[in-house]
């Protein structure tokens, strides 16, 4: 490992380095994402909100349990848009001597809440089902009830892609399962419309034998919303954008290798915490170049990556014995 005098010349490496002319590009990059994530919430509360008033008022005119259903789902689905808007504006917070990271973590937060409202989905999605199929109950105005279900997928279907698209372009996971969680009561509208035909047909046990068909789909879809939810719990990064990054810091000028490199997401947005190693003859002002040269060397490689701490390490034996290390301090 490094000796104590390679220890201060490393704190003095990364103290002296000046990076605050790109600090406002920073943090205008956080705020647009986390901007563009509130768009995207509003417009999904409006479009969802919208679809479950126009169902509210088809269950009034059918008295259909199965609409009703769908209805609560899509008012569900609707007001998961309230916790993932608190994380976001938490997310615009400063960091402070607290939390020294800030506040994106509480998107991960946001993220397990909307995990469970699909599990409740589909909890209830089941129950109504088993209960429609022990008790079966005769619909009305079947016409409109199948209306009102194509309007319910078509909605919740529409909202599920954007959010999905956004959340995956901002790199937002919490917002990404949401999105798979507007797809699920799509599924269920699905459901509702399969069973109005059935009824239509006389076969009245159809709509409670789709809606659990349409459970098992909805479990479906929670396991992969919670897989990527606890990935970003448990700080996971796709190896390839490690590879990514590795490669292009090998090819900065003055870096021997790479020797580590951690990346971990705060809310939407990545960190890194890299160490290299470069000629242990060079001085203190051109180690730190080396060092500037690979962070703006991996932020351009890595999309959404905000900071990233690098650390230099003298690269064992004499620096002179060795052309390499040679070449590599006369490029810097």
């Amino acid at each position: 490992m490094e000796s104590h005098h390679h220890g201060h010349r490393h704190q003095l490496a990364h103290l002296l380095k000046p990076h605050s002319h790109e600090s406002a590009q920073k943090v205008d990059s956080a705020l647009e994402s986390s901007a563009e994530g509130m768009r995207a919430l509003w417009l999904s509360l409006a479009v969802l909100g919208a679809t479950a008033v126009l169902q509210a008022a088809v269950v009034v005119l059918s008295g259909s349990v199965a609409l009703l259903g769908d209805t609560v789902h899509n008012a569900a689905d609707a007001l998961t848009a309230l916790p993932l808007g608190v994380a976001f504006v938490l997310g615009r917070r400063a960091a402070n001597r607290r939390f020294t990271y800030g506040y994106g973590r509480a998107e991960d937060l946001a993220g397990i809440v909307i995990v469970l409202t699909i599990a409740a989905s589909a909890a209830l999605a089941a129950y109504e089902s088993v209960e429609r199929l022990l008790h079966p109950q005769a619909m009305s105005h079947l016409g409109v009830v199948a209306v009102a279900a194509v309007l319910g997928f078509i909605g919740n279907e529409w909202v599920a892609r954007h959010r999905i698209r956004v959340g995956r372009r901002i790199g937002s996971a919490a917002l990404v399962a949401d999105g798979l969680h507007a797809r699920t009561d799509g599924f269920t509208s699905l459901a509702v419309l399969l069973g109005a035909g059935g009824a239509a047909l006389g076969w009245q046990p159809a709509d409670p034998i789709v809606g659990l068909a349409i459970t098992a789909a909805i479990l479906l879809v929670l396991k992969d919303a919670a897989r990527e939810v606890f990935r970003r719990l448990m700080d996971s990064v796709d190896p390839a954008v490690i590879d990514a990054g590795e490669a292009a810091l090998r090819e900065v000028p003055g870096v021997l290798g790479v020797t580590e490199l951690r990346m971990r997401w705060i809310g939407h947005r990545l960190r890194a915490e890299v160490t290299v190693e470069v000629d242990g003859g060079l001085d203190l002002r051109a180690a730190h170049d080396v060092a500037v040269g690979a962070e703006h060397a991996l932020r351009h490689a890595v999309p959404r990556l905000t900071a990233a701490l690098v650390h230099t390490d003298p690269a064992p034996g004499p620096g002179a014995e060795d052309p390499h290390r040679l070449l590599a301090h006369h490029a810097v």
